[in-house]
């Protein structure tokens, strides 16, 4: 059977290294500036999208996860390391 669900039953598995990305930032980062900086690559999101992201509510596309790693200067790959 097909599932689109994390081992953990979350949506993503990026969610959480996301969150820890932001919060090891420096200046730390909120998820409002997060949310204009992915507006910036042309993602449609704002903060309450990044939470629903950082908690694993939300799916994350692959065009946002490069947009993520590129603000983050990290691999893709990076985040999804479980």
């Amino acid at each position: 059977m097909f599932k689109n669900k994390a081992t953990n039953g979350k949506n993503n598995i990026c969610g959480q290294r996301v969150y820890e990305l932001r919060k090891s930032s420096t200046p730390k980062m909120s998820q409002r500036i997060l949310a204009e900086k992915l507006q910036l690559f042309g993602i449609d999101v704002d903060k309450n999208a990044v939470q629903r992201i950082e908690s694993g509510q939300r799916f994350v596309t692959d065009i946002e996860l490069v947009a993520l790693s590129k603000i983050f200067n990290v691999c893709y790959s990076e985040l999804l390391d479980e």
